[in-house]
């Protein structure tokens, strides 16, 4: 891995003067401002005078290493706070929603629950009516056998 590192590192910067001639020549882009790499590069030379020019002509560039480290740490809590932001909003608009759909669920579940009452009552009633019909039949049925009446039907089926 490190020798495939070392290759790459002296490799390119040697070929890239080649390659910037045959490309200038066979495309109509105008020649970068820019020679970061000079003959006497060396892979492992970080004190390389050649960077000192590099990006000097993109504004880009010169806008951002004109910042300070606390501009950047500034733009950095900036970029947090508009994140943060958004995700505060999107979490509210989930809330809102969540708060509707309880708020329909809870109507729809009162409706339920006031017709199992409904229903619950007329149950009641029609048990309290069976019942006042069953005492009733008793009554009658007693007088009946008190005045000699004899069910007939009821020794067949059993």
């Amino acid at each position: 891995m490190s020798m495939c590192f070392v290759v790459y590192t002296i490799f390119p910067p040697s070929n890239w003067h080649l390659k910037e001639n045959s490309a200038a020549r066979a495309s109509s882009c105008p020649r970068c401002y820019c020679d970061c790499y000079s003959d006497d590069f060396l892979p492992f030379d970080f004190i390389n005078t050649s960077f000192a020019d590099c990006g000097k002509n993109d504004s880009e560039l010169n806008k951002e290493m004109e910042k300070g480290l606390v501009g950047l740490y500034m733009e950095e809590l900036e970029l947090m706070k508009t994140v943060a932001n958004e995700t505060l909003e999107h979490t509210k608009e989930l809330v809102m929603d969540a708060r509707r759909s309880s708020s329909q669920y809870q109507n729809e579940a009162e409706k339920c629950n006031a017709g199992v009452e409904a229903c619950e009552e007329a149950r009641e009633r029609a048990e309290a009516q069976l019942r006042q019909e069953r005492k009733l039949s008793l009554l009658w049925e007693n007088r009946a056998r008190d005045l000699g009446w004899k069910n007939v039907a009821r020794k067949m089926n059993s």
